[in-house]
């Protein structure tokens, strides 16, 4: 008995049948694109982020812009393929961008730049937030370090306030790509920060009044 072609078969199966690979080929064509990117955007801003905390701000800036372009390319290349899109890496990559610019935002005390202008969706923009929020509790601990209190003091104000802003999204983690869990974790960060600047004040204060008695008993030797 001979065998039949599939569209003798079953008319039009070999033509959807070619159709389904031509469109898991361009869909793995897209993924191995957006994989790479989305491993050098997050090299980017990790690289962004390091510099940042040296307060190698031009620097930081300059990786910034090589983020974003990489960050455009990505969302370019997968423009048309939302299950490669959405698959997860591309949204890490995004997210990572994001938390490297809100990084340096936070730290310079500038204006902090919208989902808008980064190309980002919500969830990528809000977890991110989250993320640049947690990065500057390392800051500040380096602030400490050099006795610049005050500055810590403005610093937690503002991990505080995105704190404050994310703990109203309550909305599932299917949406939000675990945004509850992202901002459980920076509210331990916050309350530990808190602590240690709590810690360093009174630290202050103490050695302020032991050098006033010093210098009260010192004249009063004299």
């Amino acid at each position: 008995m001979s065998r039949r072609s599939p569209d003798e078969a079953i008319p039009g199966l070999a033509r959807e049948a070619e159709l389904a690979r031509e469109r898991f080929a361009a869909s793995h064509a897209a993924r191995e694109t957006g994989l790479r990117l989305s491993r050098d955007l997050i090299r980017r801003s990790g690289e962004s982020i390091r510099a940042t905390h040296r307060d190698e701000f031009d620097r930081a800036e300059t990786l910034l812009a090589e983020a974003r372009e990489l960050a455009s390319e990505m969302t370019e290349a997968l423009d048309g393929f939302p299950s490669v899109m959405y698959a997860g890496f591309a949204e890490d990559g995004l997210k990572e961008y994001v938390e490297a610019s809100a990084t340096l935002a936070f730290v310079r005390a500038g204006p902090l730049p919208s989902a808008e202008e980064l190309g980002v969706g919500p969830s990528a923009y809000l977890n991110g937030l989250a993320e640049a929020a947690s990065e500057v509790r390392r800051y500040i601990l380096d602030l400490l370090r050099r006795d610049e209190v005050e500055r810590c003091e403005d610093l937690l104000g503002l991990v505080d306030e995105v704190y404050s802003v994310l703990v109203t999204m309550d909305f599932p983690d299917g949406l939000t790509r675990g945004l509850r869990r992202t901002t459980d974790a920076l509210r331990a960060v916050l309350e530990r920060t808190r602590g240690d600047l709590t810690v360093a004040l009174r630290q202050r204060r103490l050695e302020s009044r032991m050098a006033s008695l010093e210098g009260a008993i010192g004249e009063a030797k004299e």
